[in-house]
């Protein structure tokens, strides 16, 4: 039986490199398009130094620490009856040794179920708590535009070269988000069906 390990990520980069504002400046270029005034921010950061983004690193991990002691507790469990059953096999009629040979790699599916089962529902939990953060989030971020007069915000990380340190509002971003939440449940739960997927950008295609 494998050892049981499970790898969480603290946090999960949400995707989307951009947001529109929800009233463009007056200044357009010569084609009649507003001209692009640009902030930046490192959204990563903001999920990992943010209060609650460090509250839920902190639950995910706990759950992951824990479903890996569970699972390697009951794969040792089940390693030590692999080991018995080897030694009884050569002393067993063909008939009552195939139906144990069948129990035990029937309780083996059974202990890899159960680990994968966990693992999705720690994602799942995560996605949960995540999508709630980005739905505060996001009106901070249309707020911070606003009062900038941008029409624009790029994570840092999709951004090849800049001098970004004038229009990096990530701090800005954390110390709001951490006004209006510092702590958020992380509830264990399977995620969407179809698959683990980051919840929407707020904001995007606005």
């Amino acid at each position: 039986m494998k050892k049981f390990v499970l790898l969480v990520t603290a946090l999960i980069v949400m995707p989307g490199l951009a947001m529109a504002a929800n009233t463009p400046p007056p200044l357009q270029n010569a084609g009649g398009l507003p001209a692009p005034k640009v902030l930046v921010i490192n959204r990563q950061a903001i999920l990992q130094s943010s209060k609650v983004g460090q509250d839920i690193g902190r639950q995910v991990q706990a759950y992951a620490s824990q479903a890996k002691a569970d699972m390697d507790a009951q794969g040792k469990a089940l390693q030590a009856e692999g080991q018995a059953l080897q030694q009884q096999i050569a002393i067993l009629a063909p008939d009552v040794k195939q139906k144990k040979i069948d129990a035990f790699q029937a309780k083996e599916a059974g202990l890899q179920a159960t680990a994968q089962k966990r693992e999705a529902e720690i994602q799942g939990g995560l996605l949960s708590a995540q999508s709630s953060v980005e739905n505060v989030l996001g009106p901070i971020l249309q707020g911070i535009m606003a009062q900038r007069g941008a029409n624009l915000i790029l994570d840092k990380n999709a951004v090849v070269f800049a001098n970004t340190s004038a229009f990096d509002i990530t701090q800005t971003a954390i110390d709001q988000l951490n006004q209006k939440m510092s702590s958020l449940k992380v509830t264990l739960q399977m995620p969407p069906a179809g698959g683990p997927q980051a919840p929407q950008q707020p904001g995007a295609g606005r």
